[in-house]
Parts: structure tokens; C-alpha cells; sequence
């Protein structure tokens, strides 16, 4: 079996890291595993397996017909069986599709706006869904509304999974005091809900000064940055909070942290939980996407009303007075992510499926 994943861009973020994923685990059992990123390399390029087959298509436009045939000519000299196309990228797969029809297209949805997906611009997919061979979600949300709207009913709910980086390289260097870190990895989107971060971190530095909150995740530079920064000022929090961009040393991250969170108002399945996890790290986490299929509320981490800030920081207060419970949630977690989110058993099934 050949197989070749597409991503747009290789830029830390939920989508790209599963797209490495599954090209670094098929490359353990497949004859040929590849990975493409048409528009932008980024930080996660050095997470790709020396086994994988890297091309950089550097897509200069939505139609890049140079791009688009370098691309076929690609998967033809390879023999490629299958292109999985992660997030947008169906796009590209659709118009070499059209090139090359002998070509299967696996278009893996891992849109995060599971709470919103009534919103969501499907024209093109719609039309592109007619020539997908498959469809694999990330969570039921997406699976129950891909079988509604889209024109491929050969559709499966694969979990995702992550994979421990025992190469990385540590980097990063957290602010605050050791055993007094709270984390929060998560690019810097509306999705992600950082000002209900702010909420919690004002209300428990009333409790708890010493416990700072540290933002891992890609800043955009936008709108939504440039009102969180602001917030963090007006708020008087600038000792308390800190935004640190895209970090590629993840691991080491989560490691420096005592406590792990995501503050989310709509969510598919966050890798950054996954990494929490085998991280053996206490969650506090809001209740969307498959978050609660993960998190039994008081068994294995605390999940929370979304947008209750008072609840979230009860729930935070908890795990800061309380080692034993913290370490507990760690070992549960961890405990759960490996039974249920392991490398093996989700390509085990991916494989099976194709």
C-alpha cells in the first residue's frame, strides 16, 4: 500500500500534527509513506520521520496549475494509491484527482468548530466530496453532519492519537515559579476561548498570586491577538499571563507546567489533550467535542460548563490544594489516552478500513 498525506502548511497546529502522525506511523508498515505541504513548510518539519517522503509543492495560489501538475507527476512516478487530504487541502487533491483518476482521495476532516459547523462554507466540498473514495472525522459532530452534506458515505470516526517526541530538542523556558505553572496550549483563535483564560486567571489571583498561566500556541497577529494583549494590560495581568507564540518543544512545555487546560468554546478531539496526557498532566478542560468522551468529570481530570469561569476556577483551586489529586488525574489520564488513543490501534483500524 502507498500512501501519501497532503497538508497545507506544516505550522504547529492539531491538523498538521496529525497529518506527521500518519505519515510517520504508516511508514513503519506500509511499502511507501509520504507527506506533502503545498503552501508553507513551518516548525513541525523536523518532526517528520527520515522513513517519510517529503515534497514541498510551495502552491503559490488557490489554482496553481504548476504546483497542481508537479503534484501528479509526483504520485505518478510514486505510484501513489491514496492521497489523504487533511482540512483544505481536498482542494489540491481534487484537482490532481481530475489529472490522474486513478488516484483515491481520503479527505480527513479535523475541523475544530464542531459547535458551529451549521456555518460552515461547503460549496466546493460539496462538489469535491463526489470523487472522495472516503472520509475520515475526528469526532461524531463532524462524522453525523459529513453524512447529511457531503457526497462520499463510505465515511469512519478514527480517533486521533500523538506520538512522544523523544528527540526534541528543549528550547523553551517558562516563565513563573517551578510547581506554580498552569498551561494552556492552543493557537491563538476564537475557538480556543483564551478570554474566558483571562477570567479564571483574574479570579484565582485573588487566591493563589504565586500560580502564573503560560499560552503556547500560534499567534496570528490579528484582531483576536491584538484584543487578548489588551485584556491581559487593562486586566493587570501581565505578571500573571504570558503569551509565548508557536514553540515546536511542546513536550518540554507541558513538562515545566504543574497543570494543563484548554479553555475552548467548540473543539474536535485536541491533540493538545492527547499530549497533556501522555504527559501525565492534570486537566482542567471545558465540556465540547470529544473532550468528554476523554475526561470523566472527577475520575481522570475535572471538564466544566463552557464560558463558566467560576467553576473552571473552582475546579483549578482543587487541583492547586490538592498533590495527591493532581498526581492521580496524571496517572488516570495517561492511563486512558493509552488505552484509547494509542498509535497502534487507530492505524491498526485505519488500514482495515482502506
Amino acid at each position: 500500500m502507498r500512501i501519501l498525506q497532503i497538508i497545507d502548511s506544516l505550522d504547529i497546529g492539531g491538523a498538521e500534527k496529525m497529518a506527521i502522525n500518519y505519515a510517520n506511523s504508516l511508514a513503519k508498515s506500509i511499502e511507501f509513506s509520504g507527506l506533502v505541504a503545498t503552501r508553507k513548510e513551518g516548525n513541525l518539519k523536523n518532526q517528520i520521520n527520515e522513513k517519510v517522503n517529503y515534497l514541498f509543492l510551495n502552491r503559490k495560489s488557490t489554482i496553481d496549475f504548476k504546483a497542481i501538475l508537479r503534484l501528479k507527476k509526483y504520485c505518478k512516478s510514486n505510484k501513489i494509491d491514496y492521497l489523504q487530504a487533511h482540512s483544505s487541502s481536498f482542494f489540491t487533491a481534487f484537482l490532481v484527482k481530475l489529472l490522474y483518476p486513478k488516484l483515491n482521495i481520503i479527505w480527513h476532516d479535523h475541523n475544530g468548530l464542531s459547535e458551529f459547523l451549521s456555518t460552515r462554507k461547503s460549496v466546493a466540498l460539496k462538489i469535491a466530496s463526489y470523487f472522495f473514495k472516503g472520509i475520515v472525522v475526528v469526532n461524531y459532530q463532524l462524522k453525523n453532519w459529513a453524512e447529511r452534506t457531503l457526497n462520499c458515505k463510505n465515511i469512519i470516526y478514527l480517533a486521533n492519537f500523538t506520538i512522544l517526541n523523544q528527540h526534541e530538542q528543549k528550547e523553551t523556558f517558562l516563565k513563573g515559579i517551578d510547581g506554580k505553572r498552569i498551561l494552556c496550549v492552543a493557537n491563538l483563535r476564537f475557538q480556543k476561548n483564551h478570554f474566558l483564560l483571562l477570567e479564571v486567571a483574574e479570579q484565582l489571583k485573588e487566591s493563589h498570586p504565586d500560580w502564573t498561566f503560560h499560552l503556547v500556541g500560534k499567534d496570528f497577529n490579528d484582531d483576536y491577538s491584538a484584543k487578548l494583549k489588551s485584556e491581559i494590560n487593562t486586566k493587570n495581568l501581565s505578571d500573571t499571563v504570558f503569551v509565548y507564540g508557536s514553540k515546536s518543544d511542546t513536550q518540554n512545555c507541558i513538562n515545566q507546567s504543574e497543570i494543563a487546560i484548554l479553555t475552548s468554546q467548540s473543539e474536535g478531539l485536541p491533540v493538545a489533550l492527547l499530549e497533556y496526557g501522555l504527559n501525565s498532566k492534570p486537566v482542567v478542560s471545558t465540556e465540547v467535542g470529544e473532550i468528554p468522551l476523554i475526561i470523566t468529570n472527577g475520575v481522570n481530570g475535572f471538564v466544566v460548563p463552557k464560558f463558566d469561569a467560576s467553576v473552571f476556577c473552582l475546579s483549578l483551586i482543587n487541583l492547586i490544594e490538592d498533590e495527591a489529586l493532581r498526581i492521580k488525574f496524571g496517572q488516570e489520564l495517561y492511563k486512558t489516552i493509552v488505552a484509547n488513543n494509542s498509535e497502534q490501534a487507530v492505524i491498526t483500524n485505519y488500514i482495515n478500513w482502506l
